[in-house]
This record gives structure tokens, C-alpha cells and sequence, in this order.
């Protein structure tokens, strides 16, 4: 018999609801979607318009689903999406899109349109969970009547601006707990072998194979190395297993995959990888290199349009 490698489930059998159930059990709420993101949303209502475009609700808790927009919104300027919290528990994604916007946005103003959502799944913040409460990934459910409802209300907001977006940029980390709990998690989940990998040490980006940006990559790379450490390739020239297309950049499907930075259109998309558990990186390091890299992103979308 194949010995269990996590606490729910029966190896080689997919989770059905009671194990669904089960996993649901196991989660705390263990920091405040309210006092960390909302909080520092509603700090911004004097210089940006803020919207709920939707909420939710879950028998364990319920959410509003919050957008930061240019105040001033011109039509005639390109469009600029930020994105953050599409996993939950990834803190500087959320925490970098928030210093973004209060440091740095109004750099743009006159120059483009920016719609920020910092925080795509509150559920999975105060858990610092990747999934939903439906033990759902909502970065592989940007689909087409999607399951997800985080996933389900993003791809709402930016249906009406599709084919208006220059740039989207999705912030992200790769953290040591991926190979302690959430790829075990997703092997036991769906009835399948768990294999190990191994974790980056550093900042990566992934591009979109099926619409190559590489200048615009290693503009966001040049931006953030200089916050913090670039992540290098492993020794079989991979990073979290995929083939290293350039210097901190591996590709993956955006839209096949169903993943965020996939939903815009946008002719520049790129998902940001730090890497909070390095030994050389500091929290705000973290949400500085995210900063960095949303700064890098805009100014080379704008300058090559």
C-alpha cells in the first residue's frame, strides 16, 4: 500500500466532499483581510477611486472584493492592470500592489489608466491558504464559467476593458510551504503520486509562451535586481521545473492554464515570482521587489506602447 504523504485522503484516490470537508476543517483564520488590506484601501479613497465589483461569501466568512482605479479615468489612454492575492497566502503580492498605488501611482497620472486589484482571494489572506474555501487553486481557474468565484468576479471586472489593457502584471511568490503543504495538498486532492521539487532562491518572472514579451521580461528583471537577488537556474537549467528562457524568466500557457495574467488581452503580461523564505531577503525586500517590478513593467509598456 502507498504510504500516505499528507493528513487527508487515501493516496491515488481524488478527494471527494467529505475530504473536501475535512481540509476545510483544518483552516484558521490567522490575520485580518480587514485591518491589512481594507484598511489601507480606504486610506486611499482621497486620490483614487475605489470600487467593490463584487463579494464573498462563504459559511465561513464574507468579503468585499475591492478595485483601485486612476482617479480622472481617460479613455483615450491605455489601460494598466495590477493584480495581487491571487493566492492568498503569497503577503507581498498584496502588500506590494497596496505600497504601488500609495507610492507611486500617481507618477502616471495623465500617462495611463490603472486598475489595481490588490487582494484577489481574502478568504485565502487570512489563511494564508492558496486555495479557496472550495479547495479550489484560483490561479488554475480562469476559465470560462469558472468554479472559483474570486477567479469568476476578477474576469468580470476586466471583461469591459478587454482589448483596452497595454500591460498586466500579477504579483506572486514561491515559498518553501509549496513544497511542505500546497503541491503535496494538490497531489492528495487529486489522486495523485506526489513529487518533490525543489524552491527557487530568488526573484523570477514567468512569460506567456504564447505571446513572448522577452525586452519587456528583462526590463522588470534589470528593475528588480536591484532590490533583490535574481533567482538562478538549477542544474538542470530549470526553475520549479520549467526550461529558463532567460535570465530569471521560465514561460508557461497563461490562458491554457487558466491563470490570471492570462485574462487582460494585453499585448505586455508578465507573474511575478519572490521568494520570501531566502535567507537574503527581508519582508519589505519583498514588497519592494514587487514595487520595483510594477515600476519597471509600466515604464517600459509606456515607452514602446
Amino acid at each position: 500500500m502507498t504510504a500516505a504523504f499528507y493528513p487527508i485522503g487515501t493516496p491515488g484516490q481524488a478527494w471527494g466532499a467529505q475530504e473536501r470537508a475535512q481540509w476545510l476543517a483544518r483552516q484558521r483564520v490567522q490575520r485580518s483581510h480587514a485591518d491589512e488590506v481594507v484598511a489601507k484601501i480606504d486610506a486611499l479613497r482621497g486620490r483614487f477611486d475605489v470600487s467593490q465589483y463584487g463579494q464573498l461569501d462563504y459559511s465561513s466568512g464574507h468579503y468585499p472584493l475591492l478595485a483601485i482605479r486612476s482617479r480622472g479615468w481617460d479613455d483615450a489612454l491605455p489601460v494598466i492592470l495590477v493584480t495581487g492575492g491571487v493566492h492568498g497566502y503569497e503577503t507581498s503580492g498584496v502588500q506590494g500592489a497596496l505600497k504601488f498605488v500609495d507610492r507611486h501611482a500617481a507618477d502616471h497620472a495623465g500617462r495611463c489608466n490603472l486598475l489595481v486589484v490588490p487582494c484577489v482571494s481574502p478568504w485565502g489572506y487570512e489563511r494564508i491558504q492558496r486555495w479557496n474555501a472550495l479547495a479550489l487553486d484560483p490561479n488554475r481557474s480562469f476559465v470560462i464559467d469558472s468554479p472559483a468565484p474570486e477567479s469568476a468576479a476578477l474576469m468580470a471586472l476586466v471583461a469591459p476593458l478587454r482589448g483596452r489593457f497595454l500591460m498586466h502584471i500579477d504579483l506572486h511568490e514561491t515559498t518553501d510551504t509549496d513544497e511542505s503543504e500546497f503541491r503535496p495538498a494538490l497531489a492528495a486532492r487529486d489522486g495523485k503520486p506526489f513529487e518533490p521539487g525543489e524552491i527557487p532562491d530568488g526573484f523570477y518572472l514567468v512569460d506567456d509562451s504564447e505571446n513572448r514579451q522577452p525586452a519587456f521580461q528583462q526590463a522588470v528583471i534589470e528593475a528588480v535586481a536591484k532590490v533583490t537577488h535574481i533567482a538562478p537556474a538549477d542544474g538542470d537549467g530549470r526553475i520549479i521545473g520549467s526550461p529558463v528562457v532567460a535570465h530569471g524568466v521560465i514561460e508557461y500557457p497563461l490562458k491554457a492554464l487558466g491563470l490570471c495574467a492570462g485574462i487582460s488581452d494585453a499585448r505586455y503580461t508578465t507573474t511575478t515570482e519572490v521568494y520570501p523564505d531566502s535567507p537574503k531577503a527581508t519582508p519589505e525586500q519583498c514588497d519592494d521587489a514587487q514595487v520595483a517590478a510594477v515600476r519597471g513593467a509600466l515604464e517600459y509598456a509606456l515607452a514602446h506602447g
